[in-house]
């Protein structure tokens, strides 16, 4: 009994990673292929690699202006959210009782709001702030839902630091801002890096937000942009490499993150 128990959880997880996997290894086979639909294969071919890298499509400056302003928005979101949610973790664990229970409920309703309802807020919000829609708008509504993922990460930091560290520090001399730098943040690091990684690529994931605060001044982002492509009636088939790029890059840095914390761990 036990044994079968046991395979139809193997067998689960496998389906499960199959079904997870198997669009993302379809895309990456057919961009080594020069077929404009997707699933037709045509032989072996590295073309669309090139023509993505040497512009020879024929929107690629459109493509490659929607990949440059993807990754500023979400790298300036993500260093402005880790900074805010650092300092908002830190306020919410020094609450105490009630406060500190609302403030936690307070900071989930923006994870598990839908982001249709958060993209529509924001875009009422500076229509009546009479802010100017376009790089701003969607920068400052990235940071938005971005924050309350850093303050998730950096929390169970605070909880397994000894609380009686800065005071120590304080004592012995250091200012409020030497005993943040110097004993907070090399505590928090390891949950202000996951923060970090997590609302990057939130950001870069996202299409409802940025769609209802980008205006009307032809500003796209990736999700965008596809979305505009498929609207025409076909997705560009440079998107197939891109995408497969994108993939592999992120692959890589999570192994890397992985390996580092578990080479802490064994050093522990």
């Amino acid at each position: 009994m036990m044994s079968a128990k046991k395979t139809a959880a193997r067998a689960y997880i496998v389906l499960l990673l199959i079904v997870l996997y198997a669009p993302i290894i379809f895309i990456a086979v057919c961009s080594f292929t020069e077929a404009k639909s997707l699933g037709n294969w045509t032989g072996f071919s590295l073309n669309l690699y090139k023509s993505l890298f040497t512009g020879g499509m024929q929107n690629s400056e459109a493509l490659l202006s929607a990949v440059r302003n993807t990754l500023l928005i979400a790298l300036v979101a993500s260093i402005v959210a880790t900074l805010l949610g650092t300092v908002a973790a830190i306020g919410i664990y020094n609450l105490r009782g009630r406060k500190k229970q609302v403030m936690q409920l307070l900071n989930s309703v923006p994870m598990i709001n839908p982001d249709i309802i958060t993209g529509v807020s924001l875009f009422l919000l500076f229509v009546f702030l009479r802010f100017s829609q376009g790089y701003t708008t969607v920068i400052l509504a990235h940071i938005t839902f971005c924050t309350p993922y850093v303050v998730l990460n950096v929390l169970p930091k605070l909880s397994q630091m000894n609380p009686n560290v800065y005071e120590a520090a304080l004592d012995l001399g250091a200012t409020p801002f030497q005993a943040l730098r110097k004993v907070l943040i090399p505590a928090l690091r390891p949950g202000m890096i996951s923060g970090f990684i997590l609302s990057f690529t939130m950001s870069l994931d996202d299409f409802a937000v940025t769609f209802f605060t980008r205006g009307t001044i032809g500003l796209d982002t990736l999700s965008t942009f596809i979305y505009t492509d498929a609207r025409k009636g076909g997705l560009t088939p440079e998107l197939r490499p891109l995408m497969t790029i994108i993939f592999l890059i992120i692959l890589v840095v999570l192994l890397v993150v992985n390996i580092r914390k578990s080479k802490e761990n064994t050093e522990k």
